[in-house]
């Protein structure tokens, strides 16, 4: 009778075991689904995360990173690529991608704007030629008519035509500077009083500029075309932001290593950004892109800044030490710019040989009439054969403001001036005319 509640004892307690068993093995499977469920989870939050990184990577390329590219090309300054938005996906193929995207962008760029630039500059140096060769002409016919006529009505009415195709002239000059063209070549040395009155010259308001009264320093052939065409773009500069009232006032200020040409105006000075912008232009260190400039464009600064970073003086502008409270324009002419003056005893020098060639002057007129000229073309040239107090004779033949009368003895010096100006007019003619080699001529 006893074997049966043990059986039954011994059937019940394996039972529980098993059950036990089961209900941990279970249990286990479940807290390892559970495991297993959490981790899938988990790693659905963070794709999904990377997903929205992704995306919003992608947002901040379009609407941000490629504009500022963009912009940066357009406007000249460092272009940046700019940083990711989510730092960690900075080794990832995304990174990788937009990186790529942004280098092929910014070469398409850089390779549309060099084929513009090169485009812009044919086109501007085509026009400049064109027209220049029409002005050379022009201004050939009115020098013709200015030696042949006499009768003071026709001058008058021809002389202001040759000071308008004057300042036409130095515009193109400038504008073909700044596209790449050279200004010109001349033979003989000039002294650096006839290069200033030159200048002034080509200059609508020459009649307010007070030159210095004498300077014994020459200017070099090859550099006096650029002298004078930027003196005349300060002379320009200084007359149109002054008071028409007031005076533009020149002087030579002899240094130890040249000489400098000092333009004071009387206008209201330039702020601080002006400044630094004009400084920047007058530089000629920053390259000169026609598609980038400002609108309205302004070339008188760029075309002088191009002219010093090829022909070695310097230019600045300050309101330190303008004696008008204006602004002071300093044009440093080195020694390499200078030259020596021509010897006057040598009767076989090239200067007597010039003037031997040249029209014989009538030197007992020029005294007689006491007129120093400056000719359409921006030097020293002919007298107009009239008598000092003719009504005739228009302001741009009238003797400048502070300017001597030349001696008795100026004839031969003038007439091998008269020469050279005419050998000038002849390069620019032969430099307008295009051909295979005309943009390899010597600097």
């Amino acid at each position: 009778m006893t074997l049966i509640p043990d059986a039954l004892l011994w059937a019940t307690s394996a039972g529980c075991a098993a059950t036990g068993a089961a209900a941990l093995y279970y249990r286990a499977r479940w807290l390892a689904a559970d495991a297993r469920t959490a981790q899938v989870k988990q790693l659905a939050a963070g794709a999904a995360q990377q997903v929205t990184a992704r995306d919003e990577e992608a947002r901040h390329l379009a609407t941000s990173r490629l504009p500022a590219l963009v912009y940066a090309r357009q406007n000249g300054t460092p272009p940046s690529h700019g940083t990711l938005l989510h730092p960690f996906l900075a080794n990832t193929e995304t990174a990788a991608v937009h990186e790529s995207v942004l280098n092929q962008l910014d070469q398409l760029l850089v390779d549309t704007s060099s084929r513009a630039e090169s485009a812009t500059r044919a086109a501007v140096l085509a026009c400049v030629r064109s027209v220049q060769a029409l002005v050379y002409e022009q201004q050939g016919g009115i020098t013709r008519l200015l030696d042949e006529e006499d009768d003071p009505k026709v001058l008058a009415l021809v002389q202001p035509i040759d000071h308008a195709g004057s300042q036409l002239e130095r515009r193109l000059q400038i504008l073909g500077v700044i596209a790449g063209m050279w200004p010109g070549r001349q033979r003989e040395d000039v002294p650096l009083l006839d290069a200033v009155r030159g200048a002034m010259s080509r200059i609508r308001d020459y009649n307010r500029v007070k030159p210095p009264r004498s300077s014994s320093h020459y200017v070099a052939s090859r550099f006096v075309e650029p002298v004078v065409l930027a003196v005349a773009e300060l002379l320009d500069n200084a007359a149109r932001h002054s008071p028409p009232s007031t005076p533009v006032e020149v002087k030579f200020v002899e240094v130890h290593q040249g000489v400098s040409v000092e333009i004071h105006d009387a206008g209201a000075g330039m702020s601080l950004e002006a400044r630094q912008e004009a400084a920047r232009r007058l530089s000629g260190k920053n390259p000169v892109r026609l598609t980038e400039l400002r609108n309205p464009p302004s070339f008188g600064l760029l075309g002088v800044g191009e002219l010093v970073k090829e022909y070695g003086f310097r230019v600045w502008l300050d309101e330190d030490h303008s004696v008008h409270g204006g602004v002071r324009a300093v044009v440093f002419l080195p020694h390499s710019v200078l030259a020596d003056p021509p010897a006057r005893t040598e009767p076989a020098s090239p200067a007597s040989q010039a003037a031997d060639a040249a029209p014989q002057v009538d030197t007992r007129v020029i005294a007689a009439a006491g007129e120093y000229e400056i000719a359409g073309d921006g030097l020293a040239k002919r007298n107009s054969r009239r008598a000092a107090g003719s009504h005739g004779v228009p302001p741009a033949r009238r003797r400048l403001p502070g300017a001597e009368p030349p001696p008795s003895n100026f004839g031969n010096g003038l007439a091998a001036f008269v020469q050279a100006t005419h050998d000038l007019h002849a390069d620019a003619q032969q430099m307008s005319t295009p051909s295979p080699t005309s943009e390899e001529s010597p600097r």
